[in-house]
Order: structure tokens, then sequence, then C-alpha cells
């Protein structure tokens, strides 16, 4: 006696079986036999099935012959890796069909009102394996692994900033822009920019206004903003560093040098304060820059040869008197201590 083609059928709630031939009957009569079991009439969207670890719809005829055929392939598959007799008919194995029953527009039970069937697709239980030696061993080494991670992670202060911002900040904070005193014009004690990346001899609107250097008026056409607007040739000075010695001061040596007399003296200081610094008579141009009053560009620095040091940047020398400027290097941050980069 050949034993019967069973489906087993599982929802939310509950479990049963039914006899029903995948290869013999249709998918209508499937679901006939399904709502007489169920007590309610079984449509497309309520029956799905599990195939190689995935859930699939059983809506329409394409839906079910894919049932059947990959039924029969996994029967056949199963077959032959018990046994080369099982491919016989008469002695094949047959596992039941396990197929998964809800209605679309019934609510899933909620415990612990409601039982739910661990059979269910939705409600299987993740199965949990034993950890073995290797898999502790493993576990070990990952933990020990993240740990050294944290540790080699970038430290953080109170506050949360990361320590390469830190370093970053403090990097900047020691390299400034350098900046030198002077006059330019009737104005006496600016400070200005010193600066090779800009072209030419600039001063902020903001100061041009405020000194005169442009009319009060200035509007869009008249000295407006309309680019660069040269506004004249002006005198620039710069001051010279404290520790620097003018030329004119300089004494020989009492060995060699002729003695000089109390009046001749006084009459060479006289004559080098007179002096004083030399002047540029440098190009001006009227510009938008927002962070300094005046900036000296290449042809200031080409006007008086101006040497700097890589090492010291605050060692400026003007090589066409020697004279030694004094120089300051600022940092600029906006008022959220952010630092501020003047290119």
């Amino acid at each position: 006696m050949t034993s019967p083609s069973v489906l087993e059928v599982h929802t939310p709630s509950s479990s049963f079986a039914i006899v029903h031939s995948i290869t013999q009957e249709s998918l209508q009569s499937l679901y006939d036999k399904l709502s007489r079991k169920y007590g309610d009439r079984v449509g497309a969207g309520w029956v799905k099935y599990k195939f190689n670890g995935t859930i699939w719809d059983m809506d329409d005829d394409s839906d079910y012959t894919i049932f059947v055929w990959r039924q029969q392939q996994q029967h056949h598959t199963e077959n032959e890796l018990l046994s080369p007799e099982a491919t016989n008919p008469s002695n094949a194995v047959t596992r039941p069909a396990t197929l998964f029953l809800h209605n679309p527009a019934q609510p899933l039970p909620t415990p612990p009102a409601d039982y739910r069937n661990p059979s269910f697709y939705l409600f299987h239980q993740p199965r949990l394996q034993p950890p073995s030696s290797s898999n502790n061993s493993s576990l070990r080494a990952s933990h020990k692994s993240k740990k050294s991670r944290r540790s080699k992670a970038p430290d953080t202060d109170d506050d949360g900033t990361p320590k390469h911002k830190k370093e970053f900040e403090k990097f900047h904070s020691e390299n400034g822009v350098r900046t030198v005193m002077g006059s330019i014009g009737p104005v006496q004690n600016v400070r200005m920019l010193l600066k090779s990346g800009y072209r030419h001899v600039y001063i902020s609107r903001k100061f041009a206004l405020e000194h005169g250097f442009i009319p009060a008026d200035a509007a869009p056409g008249r000295y407006g903003y309309s680019g660069l607007t040269n506004i004249g040739t002006w005198p620039i000075t710069l001051m010279p560093s404290a520790s620097s010695e003018s030329p004119a001061s300089a004494v020989a040596s009492p060995d060699s040098a002729p003695p000089i007399d109390e009046s001749t003296k006084k009459s060479s200081k006289s004559k080098a304060a007179k002096k004083g610094p030399k002047p540029a008579l440098m190009t001006v141009y009227l510009s938008e820059e927002p962070h300094f009053d005046v900036v000296l560009g290449r042809s200031f620095f080409e006007k008086r040869m101006i040497r700097t040091s890589a090492i010291d940047l605050t060692d400026v020398v003007c090589m066409d008197t020697g004279e030694k400027v004094e120089c300051e290097l600022v940092i600029l941050k906006d008022g959220r201590g952010e630092i501020v980069t003047v290119t």
C-alpha cells in the first residue's frame, strides 16, 4: 500500500495536515481543501512555503507549478543521497511538504494573551550552537583585537575633542603670519601683513575711509566695489627692530679710528635721527581684505629687497639698507575660536 501525499500546514496559532497530491491536483483544489479545514475561504496571499531558506508565495498557477517542480527536485536529491536503491519509485522516501497559512487581513497573535505556534515561519526560534573550543579561542582573540584597537585609537580629552585635532590646532597656532609695524602716508603705527603671496600693496576699504584715502561718499563707480582700484602712490615706512643697529651709528675700533670730538658725535647722531627709517613710494590698491588694514605684497618685497628666514619667521631684513624690521607673528581666529587661514 502506497502512502498518501500529505501536506503539513502551519498557521500562526495551530498546525494540521491534509491529503493532497501535488502532481495530480491543482492549486484551486488545494485552496478548497485548506478552506474546509481552516474554516475560512483561502485565496491568493494566504499560502507560503519555504525553499532553500527563503519564504515563497503561492498565489497563482505559476507559483504552484514552481512549487511542484521544487518539491520533486528536492525529493529526488534527498533519495539519491540516502541510497542508490531509493531511486526506485517503490522504495522512494517521501517527506511531507510544508505550507504556511495565514489570513493577511488578520493580525498575528500577541503573547501572553495569545498562543504563538513555534512552527510558523515568523515565529521560528534561531538555533543556538554550543560554543566549541575553537570558537572560544576566536572569541578571545576577537576581544583582544578589539581591545588593542581601542587602545590604539586616538585619545580624547574630557571635552570630547580628539587628540589629533588638538595637535593640529596647536601646530597652526605656532605658525602665524608675519606682521610689521610702520606708517603709510600720514597714518602712523599701522600693523601690516607681510606676505609675498599677494602681488601689490593693498589697503582695506574701511581703513581707507577712516583715514581719508578715498572720499567718504565712495559709491559704486567711484571707488566702488568693482575689483582692485588704484588709489595712487603713497610712502610706506617700516619700524626697525630695537636690536638692529643703523649703519650710520656703527662705531669703529678704538685702535684704528681717529679721535672724534663731542661736537662731531652730536652732529652725526642728529643726522641719523633726522634720517630715520627709509620710506618706499609704492602704488597702493584698494581691496576688500577684512583681516588687515594694509597688505604688503611682492612689489614691496622687490622694492625693499626683503629677506626672510624659514627657521626664524620673525627674522626680516630690508637688504637695500640692511635694516632689521620689527616683526611679530599673528594667529587669526574667528568668533568661535577657529583658526582663520590667510592665503
